[in-house]
């Protein structure tokens, strides 16, 4: 009875979310991710909330989607807060402004969902673990879906800001060595809405090639890029269309590419699992639908973040990176790992069509 009684009376697990919940239509990823969230540490904990008997506290905090309200945020939540650890967040840009204040606290960020390479590159540091997929995971698996040889040739569109960049520089890598060739390189403003001047010049750049000829899209929501080039009618010139898989609401949006096919980081039907089956059901009986890209990232997440919580000596940063690093766990998708050497996450991709 004493023991419980002082369980009861600890002090709580304190874990912020720093993500962007308004101003922006990528607020919907962060829901997801908060929804998923909670999920997993539901699943984790059997549905106490409670780690080593002491109650997890989750501290919400939004980003607004600017960098400078972010930093604001997790500095906030580090000191005043005093959480444990941070999870965050949806934009590649305003994350990478996250990097230093992790680093400046002296406590972990774990990055989820967003998904630039560079978030684990050089400007990183051991305060930074990454849960999410990273564009060099979207792009090996986006470069295998195309079956790669000496007949495929490829113009690339995406958008001019980190996450496009470093998704296209990724692509390069992955197709490097398979005698596949790049014709055409297309960076576009953030919220373009107008894709007629861009898909002429990869259109002109593609039209005279031979082989297999591919416009692969890279675009963080690439439904209106899809919609406008399918109606430009790109197989005039025997050019086919490309991209990476999306949330459930966009995916309708796909059937102006019919037999398209690409890469996607979670499909809820593709999964078959001990965990991936709970997270359908719950989420199902729930929501009344089915879970989505975000919902699988957050759930792992949360996973990852309880693991560490079970096996580190104590809740010292140090500590829970020593937990952390090769750590192997168990989530919707999966086995996943955190590799040593950046704290990316290794992660099951998928083929679609």
């Amino acid at each position: 009875a004493s023991a419980a009684h002082a369980a009861q009376g600890a002090d709580p697990i304190k874990i912020a979310l720093v993500h962007g919940l308004s101003g922006h239509p990528f607020a919907v990823f962060s829901k997801q991710t908060h929804t998923g969230f909670m999920l997993g540490l539901e699943y984790a904990t059997k549905g106490t909330m409670m780690v080593k008997g002491r109650k997890i506290e989750v501290i919400s905090k939004d980003t607004k989607f600017k960098p400078d309200i972010a930093r604001a945020v997790l500095a906030e939540a580090y000191g005043d807060d005093g959480v444990v650890l941070a999870v965050g967040a949806t934009s590649s840009g305003v994350t990478k402004s996250l990097l230093p204040v992790a680093k400046e606290y002296k406590k972990i960020l774990v990055i989820e969902p967003a998904v630039a390479d560079s978030l684990t590159g050089k400007d990183a540091s051991k305060y930074i673990f990454k849960t999410s997929r990273n564009s060099s995971m979207d792009m090996q698996a986006q470069a295998r879906a195309l079956h790669p040889g000496k007949d495929l040739v490829v113009a690339t569109l995406a958008e001019d800001y980190v996450f496009g960049r470093d998704g296209i520089k990724a692509f390069k890598a992955a197709l490097k060595g398979t005698g596949a060739t790049i014709a055409h390189e297309e960076y576009v403003p953030v919220k373009t809405t107008d894709y007629t001047a861009p898909a002429e010049r990869i259109f002109n750049a593609l039209k005279d090639k031979k082989g297999r000829k591919v416009l692969m899209i890279y675009i963080a929501n690439p439904s209106g890029a899809l919609a406008k080039i399918a109606a430009l009618k790109p197989g005039r010139f025997g050019i086919k269309i490309s991209a990476g898989g999306h949330i459930l609401p966009v995916l309708p949006n796909y059937k102006v590419v019919p037999g398209m096919e690409g890469a996607t980081y979670y499909y809820y039907g593709i999964p078959k699992n001990r965990i991936n089956d709970w997270l359908v059901k719950e989420h199902e009986k729930r929501f009344k639908s089915p879970p989505d890209f975000f919902t699988a990232g957050g759930m792992a997440a949360a996973l990852a973040v309880v693991k560490a919580l079970r096996t580190a000596k104590s809740y010292k940063s140090d500590d829970l990176i020593a937990a952390m690093e090769g750590m192997k766990w168990e989530t919707p998708k999966g086995t996943m790992v955190f590799r040593k050497a950046d704290h990316q996450a290794l992660q099951d991709m998928y083929h679609f069509r």
